[in-house]
Order: C-alpha cells, then structure tokens, then sequence
C-alpha cells in the first residue's frame, strides 16, 4: 500500500489507522492536525479511521494565533 504523506511517498506493509500512523513515523500527536485527500479527520477518529492505498494526508502542526 502507497501513501503520500506532505508529498513524501511512504511504502506501507499492512492497514493501519490514523494513530497507527503516527506511532510509527514516531510524530507526536499534541498539537498535531491532518488531512486526508483534502479531509480534516478528527482526532476523536484517529483511532478508528483506516487509511487506504493513494491516501493523500497533510500532517501539520497547529498553531495558536491571534
């Protein structure tokens, strides 16, 4: 299975799931946001939300502003 994570292409041997994801790209997940094909998956989801072959995720960093 192929993903693109921020226009980085990613082999990926088995499913997994959004937190999964994060786990082993080791990226922390306090204060993090992301996309997947132009969707915002909320963070109540990771843990259930499944990606799948040519998934398109923006991973970002949120930043409080004013």
């Amino acid at each position: 299975m192929l993903i693109i994570i921020n226009d980085q292409p990613m082999e990926m041997t088995e499913p997994m799931t959004v937190l999964q994801l994060f786990e082993k790209i080791e990226h922390p997940t306090a204060g993090s946001a992301l996309a997947i094909n132009q969707v915002i998956i909320p963070k109540s989801q990771w843990e259930s939300h499944l990606l799948n072959d040519q998934d398109n995720i923006l991973l970002f960093q949120a930043i409080a502003g004013g």
